[in-house]
């Protein structure tokens, strides 16, 4: 296989997936596309297809975003007058062997898959490709936290719920703008590292007797581990903010009952879509090279 005799499709997401198409492009590929925000003007040399399953058809790879698929099973496309949610007919059309890279699948999209022979490649929690995207995240973060509260960062009390990669990032960049950051973690080597970064560290079980005190709240872990008992704890003032892959880390329709204000805030990356794509198609066109070179 080479670029020049690939076709992929780029389905769903948002103006990242532009720059994606223009990297696969530049690679040699033959790009179809839809489901994202198509620019004024259109992307000379891709294909406009009139539907997700017109895109796909022919298609070597389909690439679906980092943030994958909704609890309804529609993968994320935040500015798609119309759900794209996969089906079997839809997917049929892409040639054998095909592959899908994403973020995540779910158990719709892996049944789809393996009736049709479809490889998937799910790269949501690569280490490499989240600390690319991460400091895009971070900003995006920020963004969300100062365009809901009517605080400075600078000394609230932040609880930061997970300490993973991009935890992690969270941490350092709170703590460098002067906030009081705690950081909850189940994993001893994660708070010996928040610790360090100048947070203060919790276990898991600590965590409530701290909710009371706390400004902002941030979930980076993909596991609901604030529900409605803790959240009851929590100042109304409170912001939280969910960055989590689903089903994310805050009960936020229990939130939402109590009054408190919660932001879903996945597709932070898209806050430098240019930046961000250019980074996703570097450990997409590896992903791509290395399947190519287990299938010779």
């Amino acid at each position: 296989m080479s670029w020049d005799k690939t076709v992929i499709a780029v389905v769903a997401g948002d103006a990242r997936e532009q720059e994606i198409a223009r990297c696969a492009l530049r690679a040699g590929a033959g790009v179809r596309a839809y489901g994202f925000p198509w620019p004024e003007g259109g992307i000379e040399g891709v294909y406009h297809a009139s539907d997700a399953a017109d895109a796909l058809k022919g298609a070597d790879f389909a690439l679906f975003p980092i943030p994958g698929i909704t609890a309804e099973g529609a993968l994320f496309a935040p500015k798609c007058p119309e759900k794209i949610i996969p089906t079997r007919e839809m997917l049929a059309g892409m040639n054998k062997p095909g592959h899908i890279i994403l973020g995540w699948a779910d158990a719709n999209l892996k049944g789809h898959c393996e009736a049709l022979g479809i490889t998937l490649h799910e790269y949501e929690w690569d280490v490499d490709l989240m600390l690319l995207r991460g400091p895009a995240i971070v900003e995006g973060v920020l963004k969300v936290i100062i365009e809901n509260t009517d605080i400075t960062i600078h000394k609230a009390n932040v609880l930061l719920v997970g300490q993973g990669t991009i935890g992690s990032l969270l941490t350092h960049t709170l703590v460098g703008l002067g906030a009081h950051v705690h950081v909850a973690a189940r994993n001893p080597v994660q708070r010996a590292a928040a610790h360090a970064a100048g947070a203060e560290a919790l276990t898991l079980e600590e965590m409530p007797g701290f909710l009371p005190r706390v400004d902002i709240v941030i979930g980076s872990v993909p596991k609901r581990l604030l529900q409605r008992d803790m959240l009851r704890q929590l100042p109304k003032h409170a912001l939280l903010v969910d960055v989590a892959a689903p089903p994310g880390t805050i009960d936020r329709e229990a939130a939402g009952e109590l009054g408190l204000k919660a932001v879903w805030a996945r597709g932070m990356g898209s806050r430098a879509p240019i930046t961000v794509g250019r980074s996703q198609w570097t450990g997409i066109s590896r992903r791509i090279e290395g399947i190519w070179e287990q299938a010779s």
